[in-house]
C-alpha cells in the first residue's frame, strides 16, 4: 500500500473517531438542562402572580397605589428577578463548560453577549428599587407633589420594558452563537441546533426592527419570543433527560 493510501486511511479513521466528552461536560449539560427550565418558570410565575396584578398600563397613579398597598409582592417580584439572573449566570457557565472544547473563542463571545443581558437586568432591578423609594413617603420627598412622585415612579417601572428589549438583543446574539456551537458539536440533534440559530437570530433581529420601527410591536406582538421559548424548553428537556452524546469529528 502506497504512502498516500496509508495517509488517506488514517484520515478516514480520524474522521470516524468519536469526539471525547469529559465528565465535567456531562454534568454541566444536565445542570444547563435543569436551569434552562427553572429560569423560565420563575420569571413567568413572578410576572403572572406578583407583578402583573400591580401594574396598570397607562395609569401611573393606580399602579403607584397598588404597589404601596402590596409592597411585599412588588419586592418579591424584584427578588425573583435577581434569583433568575443568578440562575442564568450558572447556566451560562455550564454552557461554556460544555461548548468550550468546540471553539473556545466563539464560546467566550457567546458568553460575554449573554452576560451583557444579565447586567442590564440587574440595572432593571435597581430601577424598581428607585421606584419604591419614590413611593416611600420619606421626608426628603415632600418637596414634590404626590402625583409627581407617582409619575416618576411609573417612569422607572416602565424602564423595565425598554431594558428587557435591550437585554433581549444580547440574549438573541449570545444564544445564536451558542446554537451554532451546538450545531458544530453534534451533541444534540442537528435540527434542534438549526432551530436554535433561527429562533435566536429572529429574537435579536425582531427587537432591533421594533427599536427602529416602533409600529412593528403591535404587529408582531409576543411572536418574536415564541420560537426561542420553544427552543430553550426543548433543549432544556433534551439535556436534562438525554444529556449530550459523543459525536463524530468532522
Amino acid at each position: 500500500m502506497s504512502r498516500e493510501a496509508n495517509k488517506d486511511e488514517r484520515s478516514r479513521r480520524c474522521e470516524m473517531t468519536p469526539r471525547a466528552i469529559e465528565p465535567a461536560q456531562h454534568i454541566a449539560a444536565r445542570i444547563a438542562g435543569f436551569l434552562y427550565l427553572i429560569t423560565m418558570v420563575i420569571p413567568l410565575l413572578a410576572e403572572l402572580y406578583l407583578r402583573a396584578p400591580l401594574i396598570v398600563h397607562g395609569d401611573a397613579v393606580q399602579t403607584a397605589k397598588n404597589i404601596v398597598a402590596s409592597e411585599r409582592l412588588f419586592r418579591l417580584s424584584i427578588v425573583s428577578g435577581l434569583i433568575t439572573v443568578a440562575g442564568e449566570i450558572i447556566l451560562l457557565v455550564a454552557l461554556y463548560i460544555v461548548l468550550e472544547p468546540i471553539n473556545r473563542n466563539v464560546a467566550l463571545l457567546a458568553a460575554f453577549w449573554r452576560l451583557a443581558k444579565f447586567v442590564i437586568f440587574a440595572v432593571i432591578a435597581l430601577s424598581d428599587f428607585v421606584a419604591l423609594r419614590l413611593l416611600s413617603g420619606a421626608g426628603y420627598l415632600r418637596a414634590f407633589e404626590a402625583k409627581q412622585l407617582q409619575a416618576l415612579a411609573g417612569l422607572f417601572i416602565s424602564a423595565r420594558h425598554d431594558g428587557g428589549f435591550i437585554g433581549g438583543v444580547f440574549l438573541g446574539l449570545g444564544s445564536t452563537v451558542f446554537a451554532y456551537l451546538w450545531l458544530k458539536s453534534r451533541y444534540i440533534p442537528r435540527g434542534l441546533a438549526v432551530w436554535g440559530i433561527f429562533s435566536s437570530s429572529l429574537l435579536a433581529i425582531g427587537i432591533l426592527g421594533m427599536m427602529i420601527f416602533p409600529g412593528l410591536a403591535s404587529v408582531m406582538g409576543p411572536a418574536y419570543w415564541a420560537p426561542i421559548f420553544i427552543f430553550e424548553v426543548t433543549l432544556g428537556f433534551w439535556l436534562l433527560v438525554k444529556g449530550i452524546q459523543p459525536s463524530m469529528i468532522e
